[in-house]
């Protein structure tokens, strides 16, 4: 009997594991795009950054107009009553911070302007600043701190209260050493002494209030203290190293700020890392040189610029040269 011939096994398909591996890493890359244009295009803008006959002239560097709101806008009235908010429908800058950041390298510098600075708003004549925002929104705040220092803004960020505490909690709250025990049950605050995390109610609390021996020149340093400690939580690894923090903080962020028609994500990166340099290029911070304050029939107590201080603080930043140190002012 024939033997029947062997069956011939037939060929093994060969395996590619580096095109499966490719694929993955093409999937990962597009999602990632995606998501970062789509997080792009869906930041809130507005037109703030408008061309006037009369405006600056770009000078060295570049300018960051930063807003902190007085917005009470998507607020329950549980949550007005938990941050004591209020319940004023109006809205104001609470505050203002012009940040330069220098062409060629050298310190950044974060600079405050009092809200109660008397100052010239355009078409509305001689005003507290904060009553700009009230009267004409970011385009007009802009336009007045542009005429006030003769900077060319060319960035605008800004952010209202509830947007503030959501950052503040996506990241875990932020670290403040506190020298002494601060009260005040206007703004909702009680902290003891001490270093210890803020979670976002009590950040809000402590950038707010004016409870302190000298007012609004503390709260300004409160204020910078309080951005720096968050921009080293939004720059730490553990944050932006992290999909599960940064994801949330990145959702949470394009919810509570608003930027400039012009402006994109990759400018606020930019802007969080430069304001969390270190050594000898760390960020120089100061609050506009004043002079005197002074009582306005209908505004209450203003308060005046050194004319002379001002000028050399504003032209360094405007020329590219180093801020004279009898300009900076010293921490209260």
């Amino acid at each position: 009997m024939a033997r029947r011939p062997a069956m011939t096994p037939p060929p093994r398909r060969k395996r590619h594991p580096f095109r499966k591996l490719l694929v993955l890493v093409v999937l990962l890359v597009l999602v990632v795009v995606a998501g970062w244009f789509g997080m792009d295009y869906s930041l809130h803008r507005v037109s703030a950054l408008v061309d006037y006959t009369g405006r600056p002239t770009q000078g060295t560097g570049t300018n960051w107009l930063i807003i902190g709101e007085d917005s009470r806008a998507g607020l329950t009235d549980a949550q007005k009553l938990q941050l004591s908010t209020g319940d004023d429908s109006g809205s104001r800058s609470d505050t203002t911070m012009l940040f330069h950041l220098p062409e060629a390298g050298g310190p950044p510098t974060l600079v405050s302007l009092l809200r109660d600075s008397y100052v010239a708003i355009p078409g509305h004549g001689m005003n507290k600043l904060n009553a700009a925002y009230s009267l004409g929104g970011s385009a007009l705040l802009a336009r007045t701190v542009e005429q006030a220092t003769g900077l060319r803004i060319d960035h605008v960020v800004q952010i209202g209260f509830g947007g503030l505490v959501a950052v503040v909690n996506a990241v875990g709250g932020v670290n403040l050493c506190i020298p002494t025990a601060m009260v005040d049950p206007l703004a909702g605050l009680n902290l003891e002494p001490g270093c210890q995390t803020l979670d976002g109610a009590q950040s809000l609390a402590y950038v707010r209030s004016r409870a302190t021996p000298q007012a609004d020149l503390e709260r300004v340093v409160h204020q910078r203290e309080f951005l720096a400690a968050l921009l080293d939580k939004v720059t730490s690894k553990r944050v932006y190293l992290n999909p599960f923090d940064l994801v949330p903080l990145l959702l949470d962020a394009r919810r509570a700020i608003t930027v400039d028609s012009g402006d994109h994500l990759l400018d606020l990166i930019r802007m969080a890392f430069a304001m969390h340099r270190t050594g000898a290029s760390a960020v120089v911070t100061t609050t506009v040189p004043v002079s005197d304050t002074q009582t306005v029939p209908g505004l209450g107590s203003v308060v005046d610029w050194d004319p002379n201080k001002a000028n050399l603080l504003f032209n360094a930043l405007r020329t590219g040269f180093a801020v004279p140190p009898s300009v900076l002012s010293p921490n209260p």
